[in-house]
């Protein structure tokens, strides 16, 4: 019997409790520095020739591990090893591999702040932002492993004289899911765990710039008991191991989160039939997002700012839900601007293991090319705040940055730049402001600031993203209150941490049986 599904709540670091116990977790990992996660297969530890290191983004002489670096072979090792446990996977009880899943997450429950730690190190979060990963990644085992006891039961059918008809749902096969750095924790938990609670199998490669955590994650998974060959992890370079597991002709489905240029080749090449394939492969592509937040004439204005800053410059912009567009009606342009201004310029940058609000970003590739979509940025609004680069322990310190006066489809309002960086755009009324929102190639999350029903209303309708957030922050969707997943070019809409989401790694099996006269 499953307990029941709760969200985790999150600590009050201003509690000296829940401060102190953070500030353990983080000097128990800072103790731990420099762990090796190698490839594992079948549950066989496998060395590699070459490794992938992974560094601290606060502090990049601090090496936080290193990884393997699996080369295609070891692609075909993984898939081989998922197909050669998935038949006893696949007829296990549910209940079974619903509680296994349920304890992993009791599990990471237990060590969340170790967890959080992890990622502090790794990712560059400071606290909050760290936990709510942890809370986000404990929230998608318990979730899911109450949704696959529910699709489990049969599908209701129309009954036909003479006949007895059913139908059940069943998983397909072995996979491959490819997560981002981001979250690596929780996307990663989700996107591996949610097909493998319906029956699945899974090779797990995780992001390069976050392997570590991925590690501290299959540990949990061979601790809780999980057979060896259900979960495999392959970290490796994208073009070395990605590519050969997308090709894969036994691959049966692929679950990727990341950017829209990778995401657009995966689904490429997964629609190729390779040699020996026997199925279409299903593949889920989830993208990015340019999020724009409206704020009109009738709105609250000083929450309405602190919602974008916040929705803004949250783990330093580096979220596919991050505002990245602030649209303000004509008559409170100058106000808000004046305020968000006020509230970016308070920000305090610094490193995450002591909490500072913004940190740095992922890596040197990602600082470099923040800081020249900065730069060209220039040339299209007035850069009001930030803008730079902080010099802080060879960190990958940017400090947040506000343009303003940016047009409706310049670069700075169409570009996808994941980083701490917001352009402001003046609308002339409510209705040009949905206009401009729904004005890009993206459609992840959007928001509205209104007082007003008749507009509120309005948004629910035209305003065209797969999370609408109404008088809060865009950021922050929980498992299973606010199911996750955008439009156009932002993905499949495969709606993580909703009712459906396990279905998507199931097929429907219909049997017909005539009844005796």
């Amino acid at each position: 019997m499953l307990g029941p599904f709760e969200n985790v709540p999150y600590s009050d670091f201003t509690s000296p409790d829940a401060k102190a116990a953070y500030e353990i977790a983080v000097a128990g990992v800072r103790s731990a520095l420099g762990v090796h996660a190698p490839v594992i297969i079948g549950g066989e530890r496998i060395d590699t020739d070459g490794a992938i290191v992974s560094v601290n983004p606060a502090k990049p002489d601090e090496v936080v591990g290193t990884a393997g670096a699996g080369l295609p072979g070891h692609a075909d090792a993984a898939i081989e090893a998922a197909w050669a446990a998935y038949p006893k996977w696949a007829a296990t009880p549910v209940g079974e591999r619903s509680r296994l899943v349920f304890a992993l997450g009791a599990l990471m429950k237990e060590r969340k702040f170790e967890f959080s730690a992890w990622q502090t190190f790794e990712a560059g979060k400071n606290w909050a932002e760290a936990e709510a990963d942890v809370a986000e990644a404990i929230d998608f085992c318990t979730y899911y492993a109450h949704q696959a006891v529910r699709l489990a039961s049969a599908v209701p059918t129309v009954e036909y004289p003479g006949e007895h008809n059913e139908s059940h749902l069943v998983p397909m096969g072995a996979g491959v899911a490819i997560p981002p750095w981001n979250f690596p924790l929780a996307i990663l938990v989700g996107m591996a765990i949610g097909p493998v609670a319906a029956g699945n199998t899974i090779v797990l490669k995780p992001a390069s710039n976050t392997p570590i955590i991925g590690y501290k994650f299959m540990e949990a998974v061979e601790e809780v008991g999980f057979p060896p060959g259900v979960i495999n992890f392959l970290p490796g370079r994208g073009g070395d191991v990605g590519d050969a597991l997308v090709d894969h002709p036994r691959t049966r489905f692929i679950n990727f989160t990341g950017s829209k240029e990778v995401g657009l080749r995966i689904a490429e090449r997964s629609a190729i039939v390779h040699p020996g394939q026997r199925w279409l492969k299903r593949a889920y592509m989830e993208m990015g997002g340019k999020d724009g937040l409206i704020v009109d004439e009738t709105a609250d204005l000083d929450a309405a700012a602190d919602a974008a800053v916040r929705s803004a410059f949250g783990f330093q912009g580096q979220k596919c839900s991050a505002c990245s567009r602030l649209i303000l009606v004509d008559e409170v342009y100058d106000r808000v601007l004046d305020s968000v201004v006020a509230r970016t310029s308070a920000l305090e940058t610094g490193p995450p293991a002591l909490n500072a609000a913004v940190g740095p970003v992922i890596s040197s590739a990602q600082h470099r090319s923040i800081l020249e979509e900065i730069d060209a940025g220039k040339a299209e609004g007035e850069l009001v705040v930030g803008g730079e680069p902080i010099d802080m322990d060879g960190g990958y310190y940017i400090a947040p940055t506000v343009f303003a006066g940016v047009d409706r489809d310049a670069r700075l309002a169409q570009h996808e730049i994941f980083g701490p960086v917001l352009s402001v755009i003046r609308a002339a009324d409510f209705d040009d402001a949905i206009d401009i929102a729904n004005g890009t190639e993206f459609g992840l999350t959007g928001g509205l600031f209104s007082t007003d029903p008749s507009r509120i209303e309005a948004a629910k309708r035209r305003f065209h993203v797969g999370n609408l957030y109404i008088n809060r922050k865009i950021t922050g969707a929980l498992v299973g209150v606010q199911p996750f997943g955008g439009f156009n070019m932002s993905g499949s809409n495969a709606k993580a941490g909703g009712p459906d989401y396990l279905r998507l790694f199931m097929e429907m099996k219909t049997v017909a049986e005539k009844l005796p006269d």
